[in-house]
């Protein structure tokens, strides 16, 4: 296998999330505050089917690049993690994201400059209308 830097697997794992079309994706640069990990991409889903559509896309994405050393909460769709290393994923379902404020935890960490496609970032619309769905 060869090697690729945490930042290369983060990239990629960012840029499959958005070919998934997952909402508001963030990479985290915890290089030097962490010690599991160097880079945390966070997203979310609209469904559960969506989060995890967006962990096989990921997953098949880097399979080349990093082995998945765990995956956790793919059977309820509500969250999702993989560890690969170095790079650990979190993928929400709408409102589970707010819950879980992993970005508010890590306000004072660099962020990876990434392109995301205007239709995919962040509105609270997004967040709204899964609120609704709870009713």
């Amino acid at each position: 296998m060869e090697e690729y830097t945490s930042e290369q697997v983060a990239r990629v794992i960012v840029e499959a999330a958005i070919a998934k079309k997952a909402i508001a994706p963030v990479v985290i640069d915890v290089r030097g505050n962490c010690d599991y990990a160097d880079f945390l991409v966070v997203c979310s889903g609209r469904s559960d089917r969506q989060v995890d559509g967006i962990a096989n896309g990921i997953d098949a994405e880097v399979v080349e690049m990093r082995e998945c050393l765990g995956q956790e909460g793919l059977a309820n769709g509500q969250w999702a993690l993989l560890d690969y290393g170095d790079v650990v994923v979190h993928i929400f379902n709408g409102v589970k994201r707010k819950e879980y404020n992993i970005e508010g935890l890590w306000k004072d960490a660099p962020r990876l400059d990434i392109e995301v496609p205007p239709e995919l970032r962040e509105t609270d619309e997004v967040y709204d209308d899964l609120d609704d769905l709870d009713d």
